[in-house]
């Protein structure tokens, strides 16, 4: 009897755990699929790009004569003054050319007074020559050749002339390259590069080497960012802008849209566009060459229902199969305007139709639709599609 009481027992508890494991899988069952709540905040709807720091203008300091570097007065980070002398090329090769040059002009002023003298000269010879033929002591050849040494010798002082103004142009040209050896800083601002020592020989025969770059301003700073062609006709001038640099990762900087360039970039076929923001600088902690992560707000809206992203995407799987297991092919309601959300209701998915606004990458404003702050929208089928069983009965070995 005692056994008989004991085999019951066990009977009740593989029954009762069968029972239990049976509830649960139903209860499993019950939830379906993966939710997200409708919620209310902030939405900021951008277009992220990433660029350079730049400052606004960028001024190359070039050597227009060749030569030596004989002292630098100027380093990286100067400070510098329009009109400040930043450089010297040795000077000695070109102060002997403008020697040079004066001698050759000392030389064609005396030419000319020479030709002049020698203007005087054959004039008093003509007249002699014309008085002389009156009284018929001389021929008329001999007059005609004093006459012609007359307008030779007023020729050459037109062109002893000529020679002094051309040496002249010369002597300017030499004092011109002469004071090309004194490198002087063109505009107000900071040495950002120096390309040159002590000793270098800069040679400007086929171009003018860079010697410096001055920043004229770093108070004032651009970024220039590449905009995809998708996003270009969102972006206007005085668009705010958000930005971040590695330097600071903790710090968000703040500019503005000042130009949309029109001009394409296109590289492998993609085309992106220029778009200059601008950015004040009065602490300079933005450096030039820093890497901008930049955020263009396009619109924002506060305190509206917003929905995830996910939801939207959201499409129910197919469950109708008929005998033989092909789909089905389902009745589609007509296309209407506007964006799908689905809700569950009863175990089973419910579609909702929506209009939505801005968006960003997580949510999407909700501007109508039936639906509310907190209600759960699917975002995901919790459930495995089941593979068809590919065995053809037992095993033969």
């Amino acid at each position: 009897m005692g056994k008989k009481i004991v085999v019951v027992i066990l009977l009740l508890i593989c029954a009762g755990g069968g029972g239990y494991f049976i509830l649960n899988r139903n209860k499993e069952k019950v939830s379906r699929f993966r939710t997200e709540k409708v919620v209310k905040g902030d939405i900021t709807s951008t277009v992220t790009s990433s660029g350079t720091l730049n400052a606004v203008t960028m001024v190359n300091v070039g050597a227009q004569v060749s030569g030596i570097i004989q002292a630098l007065y100027v380093d990286f980070n100067s400070p510098v003054k329009k009109g400040q002398l930043i450089a010297q090329i040795d000077p000695a090769l070109f102060v002997a050319q403008v020697d040079q040059a004066k001698a050759n002009l000392y030389n064609a002023k005396a030419n000319v007074k020479k030709a002049e003298v020698t203007v005087i000269d054959t004039k008093r010879t003509l007249g002699r020559n014309d008085e002389l033929l009156r009284r018929g002591l001389i021929a008329q050849a001999d007059r005609d050749t004093s006459a012609t040494n007359y307008d030779t010798a007023v020729a050459q002082v037109d062109a002893a002339k000529a020679l002094v103004a051309q040496t002249e142009a010369a002597l300017a040209a030499s004092e011109t390259n002469l004071r090309y050896t004194k490198i002087i800083s063109p505009v107000n601002g900071t040495v950002v590069s120096r390309n040159v020592d002590v000793g270098q020989t800069v040679a400007a025969s086929f171009q003018t080497p860079t010697l410096f770059g001055i920043a004229q301003d770093l108070t004032k700073m651009q970024i220039d960012t590449n905009v995809a062609e998708a996003d270009i006709g969102r972006i206007v001038n005085g668009e705010v802008v958000e930005f971040t640099v590695d330097a600071y990762p903790d710090v968000t900087f703040k500019g503005s849209v000042v130009q949309v360039r029109i001009a394409p970039i296109i590289v492998q076929n993609v085309v992106t566009y220029d778009v200059v923001v601008g950015v004040a600088n009065p602490d300079f902690k933005l450096k030039p060459g820093m890497t901008a992560n930049v955020s263009i707000i396009i619109s924002r809206k506060l305190d509206v229902l917003k929905l995830p992203n996910a939801a939207l995407r959201f499409k129910p799987p197919d469950r109708g199969k008929p005998p033989g297991g092909q789909k089905t092919v389902e009745q589609k309601p007509p296309q209407q305007k506007g964006k799908v959300v689905w809700i569950e209701a009863n175990n089973k998915p419910r579609r909702v139709e929506i209009s939505t606004g801005i968006t960003d990458s997580t949510y999407t404003e909700l501007i109508s639709g039936d639906l509310s702050e907190g209600q759960e929208l699917i975002v995901e089928s919790l459930e495995k599609p089941k593979t068809p069983s590919t065995s053809g009965g037992p095993r033969m070995f």
